[in-house]
């Protein structure tokens, strides 16, 4: 790559795909599929292992480092969660390495010599020492191109301690089987790449295989896969948490809903109520009314009715007074007559003025009656 080509991912990486105002850059976003999720997390095994033996070429996605940095000014301001896409792309990755490494185990154990368990772990402590022979060569030599002569030298110093170890173990190896079959070459698989190691191989490969660029990619995808699985465990018991404090808070404004809607409707109930108590009181009471104002018609017609009695009574008690003493009157006066006829007829012949007087005497009480 040119260093003008540099200059521009770097400008890239740095400011996005809006640093010049390309509009056919914008056009497709860091969110469209057709981007790798992998690659705007920096962690894609066509980029990790791009020149190596193990070079997958180019990704069937989008690369741009552009995109990557408008996913990392996005991502601050929310939470995208691309982290699953890309773990799902790891793991699928990392599956197909482990089914080659035991299929490479399989291929050594059919081609090479069978030997008894106890063998087996002598050369399985070889093969361990030789790799941490490797992995600290590979340090030290990381240390050394950095500056750090100081740590370099105590790595080499464990080193020589690791070696001593080797040689010890190689001897009980070699003590316990023969020695045509100690000569033959005892592979290895490498348990992160899937590559064959040798078993008397010397530590100048040993470094340069676990100092070298697909070891270490391996290394890189393997771990970033391991925090992948842990932020997306964290992102999705963060999320369950929030669902479930927004499921509780919806199911408390429900609660407070039918509360307030119980209560509404109680106090459309004791209105109602109210309003039939208000009814039947003011009926009860225009019923009293009713009924008093009956009750006072009943009452002035039975006293109205009792006064016309009485004034009957007393017409007919003054009637039949004014008749009898009428009748006493007549009785009296019949009486008086009979009386006077009585004596008129005892004194026998009277005279004629005698007569006449008492004619005109029996005609004024007959006027008179």
């Amino acid at each position: 790559m040119s260093a003008q080509a540099q200059m521009r991912a770097l400008l890239d990486q740095l400011m996005g795909t809006a640093r010049d105002g390309d509009e056919t850059r914008q056009r497709v976003k860091f969110t469209d599929d057709r981007v790798c999720k992998s690659h705007l997390l920096d962690c894609c095994p066509h980029d990790i292992l791009a020149g190596t033996r193990m070079d997958l070429g180019e990704c069937t996605k989008i690369h741009d480092l552009a995109l990557r940095a408008d996913y990392e000014i996005a991502s601050k301001e929310r939470d995208l969660f691309f982290e699953l896409d890309a773990m799902d792309h790891l793991e699928s990755f990392i599956a197909e390495c482990d089914r080659r490494t035991e299929l490479a185990k399989k291929r050594l154990a059919e081609t090479q010599e069978e030997i008894s368990a106890e063998v087996s772990a002598k050369a399985e402590k070889v093969h361990e020492l030789n790799e941490e022979i490797g992995k600290l060569l590979a340090k030290a030599e990381q240390l050394g191109a950095e500056g750090n002569v100081d740590e370099s030298q105590k790595i080499l110093m464990e080193v020589e301690k690791v070696r001593a170890k080797k040689k010890e173990a190689e001897e009980e190896y070699r003590n316990s089987m023969p020695a045509s079959s100690f000569q033959q070459q005892k592979l290895r698989v490498c348990e992160v790449c899937s590559a064959y190691l040798g078993l008397h191989d010397n530590d100048r490969r040993l470094a340069d295989h676990f100092g070298g660029k697909l070891h270490l990619g391996f290394i890189q995808i393997r771990e970033k896969l391991d925090q992948l699985r842990k932020t997306v465990a964290e992102k999705q018991e963060k999320r369950n948490q929030d669902r479930l404090r927004k499921r509780e808070e919806r199911e408390r404004e429900e609660r407070m809903g039918r509360r307030s809607g119980s209560r509404t409707r109680d106090r459309r109930r004791s209105r109602s109520r109210d309003r039939r108590r208000r009814r039947s009181r003011s009926g009860s009471r225009e019923r009293r009314k009713s009924r008093s104002r009956s009750r006072d018609r009943h009452r002035r017609h039975r006293s109205r009715s009792r006064s016309h009695s009485r004034g009957h009574r007393r017409g007919s008690r003054d009637r039949s007074s004014k008749h009898k003493s009428r009748d006493q009157s007549s009785r009296e006066k019949s009486q008086d007559k009979e009386r006077r006829e009585k004596s008129f007829a005892g004194k026998g012949h009277e005279g004629t003025n005698g007569n006449a007087g008492s004619k005109r005497s029996e005609e004024r009480e007959a006027g008179e009656i």
